[in-house]
């Protein structure tokens, strides 16, 4: 039963996204960003980041980063 609730949340994290395109353009501008210090959009860095401007866990941050990038931004490594 504890595995439900984190892809539940992921779930509707993603969501979110998807009805909301524009939260994936500025998350990707913010990864442009990171990427052109030389930090990876898998870093431990960047997932702190996002898991932080988005108020998720890095377990969340981890799957809509990785979201994000396939399917907003695959220029971001």
């Amino acid at each position: 039963m504890l595995a439900v609730a984190p892809a539940g949340a992921a779930s509707a994290l993603l969501e979110s996204v998807k009805q909301n395109p524009q939260v994936a353009q500025n998350l990707c501008v913010q990864l442009r960003a990171l990427n052109a210090q030389g930090v990876r959009s898998s870093s431990p860095q960047a997932v702190a980041m996002v898991a932080q401007s988005r108020n998720v866990s890095t377990q969340d941050a981890e799957v809509l980063t990785t979201y994000v990038v396939g399917l907003y931004c695959p220029d971001v490594r």
